[in-house]
């Protein structure tokens, strides 16, 4: 039996992985499918670049989270201490990246909401704010 649950344990790993990959694939995808999309409609080049930047940053903080849980249940079947202590440094990482690309997402989402107050009331059109 406790070798069933370390294998479906590990198993649930890797699909959480490869969940993880595909999100930042799709995301990725995503980002650049619309990156070019603005480029060829808009031939100012006013490419919302904020946008697709918070969407994509969105993407990768949930794949991280993600990858942070499959390092979770990895470290539960972990045989010995150099591969637990490998996992929470790689965890340890991951947490870091992943609270500093949220703070940059809430810095932007707030630099965003702050040109959406009060639209035309400093006289600056929001469609037109400066990068």
């Amino acid at each position: 039996m406790e070798e069933f649950i370390k294998a479906a344990t590990l198993l649930s790993a890797r699909w959480i992985e490869a969940g993880a990959a595909t999100v930042i694939a799709v995301a990725s995808l995503r980002a650049l499918g619309g990156f070019l999309l603005a480029i060829a409609t808009d031939h100012s080049l006013a490419v919302p670049k904020e946008e697709i930047r918070l969407s994509l940053g969105r993407s990768l903080a949930l794949a991280l989270e993600l990858e942070l849980g499959a390092d979770i249940l990895k470290t539960a079947v972990a045989p010995t201490w150099n591969d637990i202590g490998l996992l929470a440094a790689i965890a340890v990482l991951r947490t870091a990246l992943n609270y500093f690309l949220e703070r940059e997402l809430r810095n932007a989402e707030q630099r965003d909401d702050s040109w959406r107050i009060k639209p035309g009331a400093s006289g600056v059109d929001p469609a037109n704010k400066p990068a």
